[in-house]
């Protein structure tokens, strides 16, 4: 029998990146139920990001946080290195023609300043292209230990139109037996929707410890944290607590 055969499992990714999530879980046996909270929008202002690529050539670094700012970005001309947050942020930066200096595998910006730590960042151009609201661990550090730091909203996260009344469908009896959750915007989102009591009826995995920090900050409990902070590892630490 296939290790999660039965179980329903909601996926709260943005709409075209959630088979990557519901395919490994159909094929354990799950059945993956879409519920997505997140859409991708361009950014409010393009002016900013546009004037970012036109002076491409000054920045000595480009730091890419997530698949979206790999996409927004392109592949524009340019000699600066290159960082990525994650595997999958990395595998998408390679998709799309860059050369990948620095990528650790956990999905934090503490991570990569770990990473970064041997480099001499004085002085150093850095561009950040970046969802509209994001933490500013990296760009506070990175500027403490001397570079000059361009955060640049590169794509907004936003509410579907259809996630209300999709969440309304979902989230009643019987409850999914859990929810995934691979971004703190997820969290957020979705507990706009659906109040605290009715998603404790499921249990939740998280990718990553900044999005557990999220969930737990809406007094929801963590059931699993990914060991390693991708999609896989979402699947296999569901996987594994169920076995």
């Amino acid at each position: 029998m296939p290790p999660l055969s039965g179980l329903r499992i909601v996926v709260t990714r943005a709409s075209h990146q959630a088979e990557e999530l519901a395919g490994p879980l159909r094929e354990r046996g799950a059945q993956p139920i879409l519920v997505p909270v997140i859409g991708i929008a361009p950014p409010s202002d393009p002016a900013p990001l546009a004037e970012a690529v036109s002076r491409i050539d000054s920045y000595d670094w480009i730091i890419f946080t997530s698949v979206n700012g790999v996409k927004a970005l392109g592949k524009p001309p340019c000699r600066a290195r290159i960082a990525a947050v994650g595997a999958a942020t990395r595998e998408a930066a390679e998709g799309q023609g860059w050369t990948v200096d620095i990528a650790p595998n956990k999905f934090v910006a503490e991570a990569l300043l770990e990473a970064l730590e041997t480099e001499d960042l004085k002085g150093r151009k850095i561009l950040i292209p970046s969802a509209a609201v994001t933490r500013d661990v990296l760009r506070d550090e990175l500027i403490r230990r001397g570079a000059i730091v361009d955060l640049v909203e590169a794509y907004r996260n936003v509410m579907p139109g259809e996630a209300a009344e999709l969440a309304r469908t979902v989230f009643q009896p019987p409850f999914p037996d859990w929810i995934t959750f691979a971004s703190s915007s997820a969290v957020d989102n979705l507990l706009s929707l659906v109040p605290v009591e009715i998603l404790r009826q499921s249990r939740i995995a998280s990718i990553g410890p900044i999005t557990s920090q999220t969930i737990r900050g809406h007094s929801l409990t963590v059931t699993v944290e990914a060991a390693t902070h991708s999609v896989a590892g979402l699947v296999e630490s569901i996987e594994h607590c169920v076995a």
